[in-house]
């Protein structure tokens, strides 16, 4: 009877009962993790999928059919168990102390290079327990026998192995870390890797390879630290003759509707002399950098003409009185019923302009100084709500209907496409419809029907 219940048993029944249950309890564990997203779910799963059979398979064959531990299938049977529990220990303290590590934390900031070096460390310890408690290796020799081989490799790549030190000490100073913007003698752009030998910078050209001794070795910038928000200067040139208040403000205005700009950060454009100009524009942060560039450049292009001013010293002559008496025919005599002595009468006061894409052709709160009348290309209007439908001006339509009631426009126009337009000043206008009582009825139709278009509710 005690032969029947002796220590086996227990040992038997624990295995019995308690390998069920934890595949269970860890099972429910895993799916709730994964269900949430969590790090923790790898781990779990390496230790229902493996440690705990591994263990079950150890106490029935150690405790139970009490098969000598010198037996060379219950050493490989160790050796796994201590493997997976290595493997085991390694994911855990990655998933606790960095992968879940709060944004901004010291443990978000780790380069993934000193991670590597805890990771071979750690696999070296471990492998040396295993080899010495379940195969009774002596590991002094060994390590001795490492320690030399190093001293010889050490030797032989000395230049290499430099490079890898200076670069480690650069990286315990952490001048930088991963999604930092750098600006180097070789490259601008954000951090996305660091490992043993290079810093990987993403930049608009592709991926550049620094290696960490160069870095080590000069100066470099880090944009993302520079304290406040962060600016970018634009370098223009306009003809000496231009007045530098006027192009001042052009330029401050252009910069001031980008819609990267900073919010609450206000352009500045200082002139440099020479028909060179400086605006500073803060944005929300590097990687902005180029396509707040690219819509400034392409924006001025097309204001400094409507302007009258010689961006890179050129002269426009788009507005030539041809292209008025033409616009004027097709577009403007038809919206405001003109005969040909009205449209021979306003040659000389309209002009014909144009806007680039997404470019602001109206402004709501202001009060238009002029009509906009539409001769190519096509023009969205909004209101202040964002789910608003809006609608679509396209060839012939007109806008800054308000400028003869002296009141704001209701409505923001933003061209869609390359915009051409004639665009008449607000007395010469006045002068033509004030003897036209049906058009003036006919306009102040328009901008009724306009604003219940733009203002209905979405579908």
């Amino acid at each position: 009877m005690n032969n029947l219940f002796g220590s086996w048993f227990y040992w038997a029944a624990g295995v019995a009962i308690g390998l069920p249950a934890g595949l269970i309890l860890l099972t429910e564990w895993h799916v709730a993790l994964a269900r949430r997203g969590s790090h923790l779910a790898r781990p779990v799963a390496l230790a229902r999928n493996y440690l705990l059979p591994l263990a079950a398979l150890l106490v029935l064959l150690a405790r139970v059919a009490g098969v000598a531990e010198q037996d060379p299938v219950v050493r490989v049977i160790y050796t796994a168990f201590g493997f997976v529990v290595l493997v085991l220990l390694l994911s855990g303290l990655n998933v606790t102390f960095f992968q879940s590590a709060p944004q901004g934390s010291w443990r978000n900031r780790v380069p993934t290079i000193f991670i590597d070096v805890a990771r071979f460390l750690l696999i070296g310890v471990g492998l040396a327990l295993i080899l010495s408690h379940v195969w009774g290796a002596k590991i002094g020799g060994l390590f001795t026998a490492l320690g030399v081989t190093s001293v010889v490799i050490g030797l032989m790549l000395q230049n290499s192995v430099g490079q890898i030190v200076s670069g480690l000490f650069m990286l315990f100073e952490q001048p930088f870390r991963l999604g930092d913007w750098l600006d180097t003698p070789a490259a601008r752009g954000r951090v996305v890797e660091v490992n043993w030998r290079a810093v990987h910078i993403a930049t608009a050209n592709g991926l550049q390879v620094t290696p960490n001794s160069v870095l080590a070795g000069t100066s470099f910038t880090n944009i993302s630290r520079s304290g406040g928000a962060h600016r970018v200067s634009v370098t223009t040139t306009f003809a000496v003759a231009d007045p530098p208040d006027r192009v001042c403000a052009l330029l401050s205005r252009v910069a001031a509707a980008l819609p990267l700009r900073t919010a609450g950060e206000t352009p500045t454009s200082v002139a440099l002399g020479g028909g060179e100009y400086r605006t500073t524009i803060a944005l929300d942060g590097p990687g902005d950098d180029g396509a707040a560039q690219a819509t400034f450049l392409r924006w001025l292009w097309y204001a400094a003409r409507r302007e009258g001013l010689h961006l890179d010293d050129a002269d426009d002559e788009f507005s030539t009185p041809e292209a008025v008496a033409e616009a004027l025919r097709t577009v403007v005599a038809p919206a405001l019923r003109l005969t040909d002595a009205d449209q021979q009468a306003l040659v000389p006061y309209a002009t014909v302009v144009r806007y680039g894409t997404d470019e602001a052709v109206q402004k709501a709160g202001h009060v238009p100084t002029a009509m906009t009348f539409l001769t190519a290309g096509s023009v969205r209007l909004t209101d202040d709500d964002p789910d608003a439908p809006g609608t679509t001006l396209r060839h012939g339509a007109f806008l800054g209907i308000t400028t003869l009631t002296r009141q704001p426009s209701q409505f923001d126009a933003y061209a869609l496409e390359e915009v051409t337009a004639v665009v008449i000043d607000r007395e010469h206008i006045e002068d033509l419809v004030m003897h036209k009582p049906l058009l003036l009825q006919e306009l102040g139709r328009v901008i009724d029907q306009r604003r219940r278009v733009v203002s209905a509710p979405s579908t």
